[in-house]
């Protein structure tokens, strides 16, 4: 097993890291170090330059616009991306719909909704929890009845990430309520979001944000052409989704950016003059979260390494990475918020500021948000029954 990387790796990385330096926005890393809310245009500007660039979608095969980087490059990419504040690329159009097309969509498919997703045109949600079905996906309920050369899809969606910005979904629905077992009889679809019968619904964040919403389906008919895969096989493609959907929940570039931010504010003088990082208890949790940061760094690498040989995509094991990722972000802003104390409390538009305080006025909705994340792409509780079916058959 190798674990470091090679020169010619190391000169990648500086290049992507200049070319990053050289072309990312100063109000679009602003936008995201000071943790302000990034609408649909902020988050299509940077997916535009990267699209122009050819560097939007490194693991698309070169036919379709991928870049042809290896598994160690594409993930030194992210990395760099994530280190430099970069706005993300906004996974489910180019990171999830995508490789479900590449594997599972027809030729028509592939050639009607790729180049579209790769230039932005098209920005993409995902229709997978519902009220009930979150962790348990299998147990979904949203009905889609075979109507002539169509479906009619009823049912409602839940926690639907950035639905309000959303032209297309895609879906999990049930076809066969009769099948054996909750994973059987269910479909994996294409929807247009500005189909008859298609509502979205806000679910406001306590910061005031729009962020999740509600998504109704009200007798929408949905083209046969959209169906991915079979008919009662879309079971199959979740899994597959999901599989390259917790390998990138790690953010290990973001999070060494916030574990630097995290160490220059504890190191500020407080009010009694002593910088926080004196503070034996703290000084303690901040180094142990940064032993953990740097393990899950190797263990990625690990990854890496076997798929480099193998040419396989991650297995069930790739939970780890969702487990302890998520868990590391949620420690940052904890120790964040010890760190900022009063001024991580938001202030009004009139009250006087400085630059510390523009930065991290925004803590207190960003520990709130990041409770999230030990929640979505399956819950972490369920990732470790997921791993200990798969090692100890349990």
């Amino acid at each position: 097993m190798d674990i470091t990387y090679s020169a010619q790796e190391l000169a990648f990385r500086d290049e992507v890291r200049a070319w990053i330096g050289a072309n990312l926005p100063p109000d679009l890393r602003e936008r995201v170090e000071s943790y302000a809310h990034l609408g649909r245009e902020d988050l299509l500007r940077w997916h535009r330059i990267l699209a122009d660039k050819g560097w939007v979608a490194p693991h698309w095969p070169e036919q379709w616009g991928g870049t042809g980087w290896n598994v160690v490059q594409r993930y030194l990419f992210e990395e760099e991306c994530g280190y430099a504040g970069a706005p993300p690329i906004v996974p489910f159009g180019v990171a999830m719909c995508a490789p479900v097309l590449l594997r599972f969509g027809t030729e028509a498919q592939q050639r009607r909704f790729l180049p579209r997703i790769y230039h932005g045109e098209d920005f993409w949600c995902q229709g997978y929890s519902e009220p009930g079905s979150g962790s348990d996906l299998a147990s979904l309920k949203t009905r889609a009845v075979r109507d002539g050369d169509g479906y009619l899809v009823n049912g409602q969606k839940i926690w639907t990430t950035m639905a309000q910005f959303a032209d297309w979904i895609f879906c999990l629905v049930r076809t066969d309520p009769a099948a054996a077992r909750k994973q059987d009889g269910i479909s994996f679809l294409l929807i247009d979001m500005k189909s008859p019968g298609v509502s979205v619904r806000p679910l406001m964040l306590m910061d005031g944000r729009q962020e999740v919403n509600e998504v109704f389906f009200d007798d929408v008919r949905v083209p046969v052409e959209n169906l991915v895969h079979e008919q009662d096989q879309g079971w199959t493609v979740a899994k597959y989704l999901l599989g390259h959907e917790r390998m990138n929940t790690g953010r290990i570039g973001e999070s060494k950016r916030e574990l630097e931010k995290l160490k220059a504010l504890a190191a500020r003088e407080r009010r009694d003059g002593q910088p926080l990082l004196r503070d034996v208890r703290f000084r303690d949790r901040l180094s142990r979260l940064e032993i953990e940061l740097t393990a899950l760094e190797l263990t990625n690498l690990r990854f890496l390494d076997r798929m480099r040989r193998s040419g396989e995509p991650p297995g069930a094991d790739v939970s780890m990475l969702k487990i302890k990722g998520t868990e590391i972000q949620q420690g940052l802003t904890e120790l964040m918020m010890q760190a900022v104390g009063p001024l991580a409390q938001p202030l009004a538009p009139t009250e006087p500021y400085n630059d510390f305080d523009t930065r991290t006025a925004a803590l207190v909705p960003r520990y709130c948000n990041y409770r999230k994340t030990t929640i979505y792409a399956g819950s972490n509780e369920i990732q470790r029954n997921i791993i200990a079916k798969a090692w100890l058959g349990l």
